[in-house]
């Protein structure tokens, strides 16, 4: 057991490094990420390859890892596309109200898909007073927590649905969780960008207040592609038919844009190529910590739903919480076989329609941790490092990983978590 569990040193390795060198070595970090990412999860691709003589795992998730890369890189080049250029007036009500805005847009366009549309302008409204908060609260609310109505929204929900969880089963079972989620989140940003801008200079609140210019949407034959990408996302077969479609759209949203469009948002693959990287390595290592939760969750005396949403929860925090959706999906299946008895021994549509019926709230705190815990760092969900990429470029000043998480997850977001958790999941 503790044998097999020294195989997860590469992907806690990669974690320590993602965490310090970008702020202890900034600049050999920036050269050497891409060796050192690749080179770890080399280290286990080798493992599995010569020692265990088992590709099986390997496959399955280079496979995840192409759809993964496939929906995010699409997405990254068809929002470069779309320009929206903003009436300007930055105000905090005007900015809540944008975030509330954005975390609807997040069920219905993919919480990739609304960070990547909605990143640029958040940024361009908040130019003359942009600081760390903007950012960390864009990614805890469109990036992450609003994206928890639907199977569209985020990565972990669209996995349960394809292992039979109904559509709408989600908004109906969690729309009251995540409306005191995000209506707290909201309430806590409008307090900080209240204060923000109550200290800045006159000159800055009368910018912010009395610009003049027009809100314009430019790129709209992006819309198109963009419903493409999201439609692809419901293919399933013929394999690889899915990925063809998401990066034929971003092919032709990328030569149908105009350079000009390209230039307004400061377009360039710097920051996919960052994250391409960064999760080659990812996906690579985390298939030993992975494979090691699933074997011995049973062991591990995870049984009440509060222990599943903590669980779930930490574990999303520095997984891919996609994974981590499903593994503790099957732990809980597992609890209740002997439970079901035929039920739980069928198909994965039918195990999953008995512990909806006789469990729901298993499912529930599933859920719910797997889309919110996945704001606690910046790897937790695809977005957050792509959007940190993105404000990086834009020159804006973010905060590194252990920042981001003692400043904002830890004293922020993680109480809000606790009461959540209190409230819905102490049983």
């Amino acid at each position: 057991m503790l044998i097999e569990l020294l195989w997860a040193l590469p992907f806690v390795t990669l974690l320590g490094c993602i965490a310090i060198l970008p702020l202890a070595q900034k600049h050999w970090w920036e050269k050497n990420f891409v060796f050192l990412s690749c080179g770890l999860g080399l280290i286990v691709v080798l493992h599995y390859l010569f020692q265990l003589r088992n590709p099986s795992p390997l496959l399955h998730t280079a496979h995840e890892y192409f759809s993964f890369i496939s929906l995010i890189g699409s997405l990254f080049v068809v929002s470069g596309g779309i320009h929206i250029r903003v009436k300007g007036e930055a105000t905090p009500l005007a900015n809540t109200l944008f975030l509330m805005v954005g975390a609807v847009l997040a069920n219905v366009l993919g919480t990739t898909g609304a960070s990547m549309v909605l990143i640029r302008p958040w940024l361009r409204m908040n130019k003359y007073r942009l600081t760390a908060f903007h950012v960390v609260f864009f990614i805890f609310i469109v990036s992450n927590v609003g994206g928890g109505l639907t199977p569209i929204g985020d990565p972990p929900l669209f996995l349960g649905y394809l292992k039979g969880v109904p559509f709408f089963w989600v908004m109906n079972a969690i729309w009251p969780i995540w409306l005191l989620a995000l209506g707290i989140l909201l309430a806590v940003f409008f307090v900080f960008d209240a204060v923000n801008f109550a200290r800045a200079p006159r000159d800055v609140q009368a910018k912010e207040t009395g610009r003049g210019e027009e809100w314009k949407f430019e790129g709209g034959q992006n819309v198109f592609f963009l419903l493409m990408i999201l439609g692809s996302v419901f293919v399933n077969h013929p394999v690889f038919l899915r990925e063809t479609i998401m990066l034929a759209a971003a092919a032709l949203s990328y030569k149908m844009t105009s350079k000009q469009i390209h230039e307004s948002n400061d377009f360039s693959f710097g920051p996919i190529k960052e994250v391409g990287f960064l999760f080659v390595g990812i996906f690579a290592t985390m298939i030993p910590a992975l494979e090691w939760l699933e074997r011995y969750a049973d062991q591990l005396g995870i049984h009440s739903p509060g222990q599943f949403y903590w669980g779930s929860g930490i574990l999303s925090s520095v997984l891919d919480n996609a994974p981590t959706y499903l593994n503790f999906l099957s732990a809980a299946l597992g609890i209740f076989a002997a439970e079901g008895g035929a039920a739980v021994h069928g198909t994965a549509g039918h195990e999953v329609a008995y512990l909806l019926a006789q469990h729901p709230i298993y499912i529930e705190a599933i859920s719910v941790a797997s889309v919110f815990f996945g704001a606690m760092t910046y790897i937790g969900n695809g977005p957050n490092f792509l959007v940190k990429s993105m404000a990086d470029q834009a020159k804006v000043k973010t905060p590194s990983f252990f920042a981001y998480v003692l400043n904002f997850s830890l004293p922020i977001l993680l109480p809000i978590l606790a009461v959540i958790g209190w409230i819905f999941f102490r049983g």
